[in-house]
């Protein structure tokens, strides 16, 4: 059996060691998990592995021999095909080039591109990935979150007419923009790949997903590496253990509704171009979760008490005034927003942590910059937020995904909002983030704050909402209490079922 090693992995920034002497061992045919905190060097091995970083030491081999990773075009030259978290795709361009992107286009008469056979490779890929229904000639922009990912898995999936099958899928948190149904045709793909000899290393903080399709699992710690076992000789709590460094507690915090007077905002019959029959009263500390299948409206709905929607029919009143016309306004106004797409849709990859963090609240600094107020303040927010980081300078693209979250959330705070939008708050982020992000969202809730919540993680909408707003194409098809909910009862009423059977 192909065994392929990574020996010796070792990263350091800024004198400070992102990953020590990691070593893996992948078999062929076989699904290894590796995981780990935010932070704790997951995202530095995937790019170590990818040629996207220079290690500081890292040695590679394949059945004993020894393989030079130097660049993206090395690896792939080795076999080893890479998703990374972040969906990296160019919107202006079709699904199709997405697909075939770095790669030489087939060509008429060695000249003109052969967009027939170009677009026929891609469904090829799509349709082996149980994603047929993409449309390979429309803009990949305009797809909607989970099949953007889709295409990217699907990338991966082609092979050149030169080209060796591949011998290494990473897959980074692949799951994390994808329905249910979705995953489970990833799973099938995975199992598929297997089967062919290739091997996949599996970066997810989905416990279920990890003790369901993988072998082996690897854990890392603070860049180190803490344990390496069979799945089957293991279990979620020694993972997690392994994980954090003290004993397993519950991932999920109970949620207790706080007593709190007053209304937050008030929606009666409120239509928009892509909304409808939107009828309920948010009270002040009330948690209100939205809950739906893909692009049900949740975003939308979020993006409207933000000020980015246009109420064409009934009454929309936010905070003792109409809703906000613009995102300054709302800022302004106490409503803060954490969007689902972090690096696309909330961050500067390249400014610092203190610019993002208080970008919205700069006002409160006059006329001129202070630097020395803003980093005290960035500071007292990091410790709030429990960020890990280099300090208030260092550029938030050099963050764990975990900590860019986290970034979010500080810039969400600094304002002590009254209103919260929350989209997707924890995707992508471990079970430690998970619960001080859950916690977080409690102690706002307690100071009085409401909470409008879009989750695709049931047990989150279940443990942290108060109410439950299901949505179905656009239109709010129920509004019902939480109390005694199953996640079983929670979708048969997304799928409109009358009961859970």
């Amino acid at each position: 059996m192909e065994r392929l090693s990574l020996i010796g992995l070792s990263k350091s920034y800024g004198g400070l060691p992102a990953l020590r002497d990691v070593t893996l061992h992948l078999a062929a045919g076989r699904a290894h998990a590796l995981m780990g905190e935010n932070g704790a060097g997951k995202s530095t091995l995937i790019k170590l592995v990818a040629g996207v970083v220079r290690p500081d030491a890292m040695t590679v081999k394949r059945d004993g021999e020894a393989i030079a990773i130097a660049s993206p075009a090395d690896a792939t030259r080795a076999g080893f095909r890479v998703i990374h978290q972040e969906l990296n795709i160019v919107p202006q361009l079709s699904v199709a080039e997405n697909i075939l992107l770095g790669r030489p286009a087939p060509r008429k008469l060695g000249i003109l591109v052969d967009w027939g056979r170009l677009a026929d490779r891609a469904r090829a890929a799509l349709e082996y990935l149980g994603a047929g229904h993409i449309d390979v000639t429309v803009q990949a922009g305009d797809l909607p979150t989970g099949d953007r990912m889709l295409t990217r898995i699907a990338s991966a999936l082609v092979v050149g007419d030169d080209e060796a099958p591949p011998c290494l899928y990473v897959l980074d948190e692949p799951t994390a923009a994808l329905t249910a149904a979705e995953s489970d045709k990833l799973f099938d793909v995975i199992r598929r790949l297997t089967a062919r000899g290739a091997a996949v290393l599996y970066v997810s903080h989905r416990m279920d997903e990890v003790m369901r399709i993988c072998d082996e699992v690897t854990v890392l710690r603070d860049g180190a590496q803490v344990t390496t076992a069979p799945i089957a000789q293991t279990s979620r709590r020694a993972i997690i253990e392994a994980m954090t460094g003290h004993p397993a507690g519950d991932a999920v915090m109970v949620r207790r509704t706080p007593v709190c007077d007053g209304v937050t905002a008030v929606a009666q019959s409120v239509a928009t171009p892509r909304l409808r029959d939107i009828d309920f009263t948010l009270q002040q500390g009330e948690i209100l979760g939205i809950a739906g299948l893909q692009e049900a409206g949740q975003t939308d709905l979020l993006r409207l008490f933000l000020g980015l929607g246009r109420v064409t029919a009934g009454r929309l009143q936010v905070l003792d005034g109409a809703g906000p016309t613009d995102p300054v306004q709302a800022w302004a106004r106490g409503i803060a927003y954490v969007p689902r797409e972090r690096r696309a849709e909330g961050l500067m990859l390249g400014m610092a942590v203190r610019s993002n963090t208080l970008l919205p609240h700069l006002r409160d600094y006059g006329l001129f910059a202070r630097k020395t107020a803003e980093i005290a303040r960035t500071r007292g927010l990091a410790e709030r937020v429990r960020l890990r980081f280099q300090g208030p300078d260092q550029p938030v693209g050099q963050l764990s995904g975990g900590n860019q979250q986290k970034v979010l959330f500080a810039r969400a705070v600094a304002g002590r909002p009254r209103l919260l939008l929350l989209d997707e708050p924890t995707r992508g982020v471990d079970v430690g983030a998970r619960a001080e992000i859950h916690a977080l969202i409690h102690g706002l809730s307690a100071g009085g704050c409401a909470v409008i919540l879009v989750s695709s993680d049931l047990p989150e909408l279940l443990a942290l909402s108060d109410r439950l707003l299901i949505l179905r194409e656009g239109r709010q098809s129920a509004l019902i209490d939480r109390a005694g909910l199953t996640a079983a009862d929670l979708l048969a009423r997304i799928y409109s079922y009358p009961k859970a059977a």
